[in-house]
């Protein structure tokens, strides 16, 4: 999906996306991932202060009013979708705001929810370049763990950007039986943090994705809100990888862009009973510090 800007409305990013739809459905397509965001501009760079500044980037009730459209379509069209977007929930009596994503089956049946886990950037502004990377300031730690959902294709699991970088996402899904992992993102070309290149911003990306499918036998659908939304940059190369780890269909601009591959889930299997089957080779008895320590210690 190519750049929202700060003044687009939701009603035409919306349009764009039903657009998308169709034409995926016109190539025979049953399934569609959506990126992370992908009603508004990427607004974590900038600074607000106040809820009231903010709230309109969120989301309330599934389907919310701007997402109706989406659904109906996607419902009519007999195609499922993840969708990215800011959701804001009131549970317990407390407001509460992540960064969610959502799985709807050809149907129209809410199979699942996801919440994103690993929250990169800063709370407070750094003031360091001329945007910023506020996910902390704008949203909570997801609370609804990584889940797989039964779909009529198989079990799927959903994260979100910066969840991508880390294997253990992918393996808890996969220990779930996961056989599909779709995933959203909004990746700046520049990193704000410390000095990279630029072209490593795409390959870290093509290498998470593309490990996680080997090592873990799964397709991954990974899509990008790319270009330039009022003049920041992101990196385009939303991807659909096999279980093989070979990325099967590349998106190679940074507008509005449908990519299609036909998935044949015996691919999964085969490298699930064969290369990683995890019942017989796994030896969690060594892998005990993947929960119980979060950063390196070294022991003396």
């Amino acid at each position: 999906m190519g750049p929202v800007h700060l003044n687009d409305t939701k009603e035409a990013t919306v349009a764009r996306l039903i657009g998308m739809l169709r034409e995926a459905h016109g190539r025979g397509a049953k399934w569609v991932t959506f990126p992370e965001l992908a009603l508004t501009t990427f607004f974590p760079r900038y600074i607000y202060e106040t809820p009231q500044e903010y709230d309109r980037f969120f989301e309330e009730g599934l389907p919310s009013p701007a997402m109706l459209p989406l659904f109906e379509t996607a419902k009519a069209l007999g195609v499922g979708f993840y969708l990215g977007f800011a959701e804001k929930v009131t549970e317990g009596g407390e407001t509460h705001r992540y960064n969610t994503c959502v799985l709807v089956g050809p149907d129209g049946t809410l199979l699942g929810k996801y919440r994103k886990v690993h929250l990169p950037g800063t709370k407070d502004p750094l003031h360091k370049a001329n945007f910023e990377h506020l996910e902390k300031r704008y949203f909570e730690v997801g609370d609804l763990g990584f889940n797989t959902f039964k779909s009529p294709i198989g079990r799927i699991g959903m994260c979100i950007c910066n969840d991508r970088r880390w294997p253990e996402t992918f393996r808890v899904m996969a220990l779930q039986g996961a056989e599909i992992f779709m995933l959203g993102y909004n990746t700046p070309t520049l990193n704000i943090h410390h000095p990279e290149p630029a072209h490593l911003r795409a390959l870290h990306h093509r290498l998470s994705i593309e490990s996680a499918a080997y090592q873990n036998g799964a397709w991954v659908l990974a899509a990008a809100k790319c270009g330039a939304e009022d003049g920041f940059a992101m990196i385009g190369g939303s991807a659909i990888v096999a279980p093989t780890g070979e990325t099967v269909a590349y998106a190679v601009s940074e507008e509005d862009e449908v990519i299609t591959h036909a998935c044949d889930m015996e691919l999964g299997e085969y490298i699930r009973r064969s290369v990683f089957d995890f019942a017989r080779h796994r030896r969690i008895e060594h892998y005990g510090l993947i929960t119980s320590q979060t950063g390196v210690e070294i022991a003396e």
